[in-house]
């Protein structure tokens, strides 16, 4: 009877396996979008302008682009900040600076180096991506610090935590760096996931930082103690920051104002508010929301 059970579950359980080995076998036998390049060309050393060049770019299969005539110029020691509605191409945008995707018209250059002609690992080197839904993996809060710089010292990795303003709950563990780490850090709340999401980009010290809405999950003044601890390690990088949140961006030395994946304008806030309707309304409407909270 035993053998028959065994038989049986066999029977069923062979084709399911052979399912899931073609689907495997399926993305395995992927060729990747986005390739090395056949003689890949060395970035400048040290700090570098990110630059958007006439860029428009369409996801496979779609029939408009999200992105269309982008043009504009990040700066070594500015902070260019992009805002805009849900769905206006914001990180799809800052996604095309470390080639998550390829554009399909223009470029985007670091150091006039068009990004996909770069030595890919270079060009990742150079970049520390806080993406908007950072991901933490199974393991200790200083492993996870260590992916972003694995010769890191433990000092190097405090010093990235009280910067990320992640260093109070870190030291409130009676672990302390050695605190363990859910996957996906589903022991942590959302804010402290963005701040060791920060951290772990921080002790990088890399040439350009891209902060895709990293701080919409802390308060107020956890966010301005946070880019205030930012400035004197960012004083000679790139900073992209993609944010919802006005304030994040208020001091920003450069705003782009995206709507429908076009630039509507571009400036610093005060001269936004009297030359961008599409950035006036984005302000008066989050005032009207915290006062109405208020």
């Amino acid at each position: 009877l035993m053998s028959v059970m065994m038989a049986t579950f066999m029977s069923m359980m062979v084709p399911r396996a052979a399912v899931s080995a073609t689907r495997l076998m399926q993305v395995l036998d992927t060729e990747p979008s986005v390739k090395e390049p056949a003689h890949p060309i060395a970035l400048p050393k040290g700090p570098a302008a990110v630059a958007f060049e006439n860029v428009t770019f369409t996801y496979p299969g779609a029939d408009d682009p999200v992105l269309e005539g982008i043009n504009f110029v990040a700066r070594p020691g500015q902070v260019t900040a992009i805002i805009g509605s849900t769905g206006a191409g914001k990180t799809t945008l800052i996604d095309l600076v470390p080639r998550l995707y390829d554009v399909k018209e223009g470029r985007v250059t670091v150091g006039d180096v068009d990004v996909r002609d770069a030595d890919l690992d270079d060009l990742w080197r150079t970049i520390g991506l806080v993406p908007q839904r950072p991901f933490l993996f199974s393991g200790t809060i200083e492993s996870n610090l260590r992916y972003g710089k694995p010769d890191a010292t433990p000092d190097e990795l405090w010093d990235a935590l009280r910067i990320a303003q992640a260093r109070p709950f870190v030291e409130a563990k009676p672990e302390g760096l050695a605190a363990p780490v859910s996957q996906g850090g589903s022991n942590l709340s959302g804010g402290q996931r963005q701040r060791m999401a920060i951290a772990r980009a921080v002790v990088r010290r890399p040439d350009i930082y891209i902060f895709d809405d990293a701080f919409s999950a802390l308060d107020l003044q956890t966010d301005a103690n946070l880019r205030a601890a930012l400035e004197p390690i960012t004083a000679q990088a790139v900073v992209l920051i993609v944010a919802q949140r006005v304030s994040t961006i208020v001091e920003a030395d450069q705003i782009i104002v995206l709507e429908d994946g076009r630039i509507v304008g571009k400036g610093r806030h005060d001269e936004l508010l009297e030359t961008c309707p599409t950035y006036a309304e984005i302000v008066a409407s989050q005032a009207l929301t915290e006062t109405k909270a208020a």
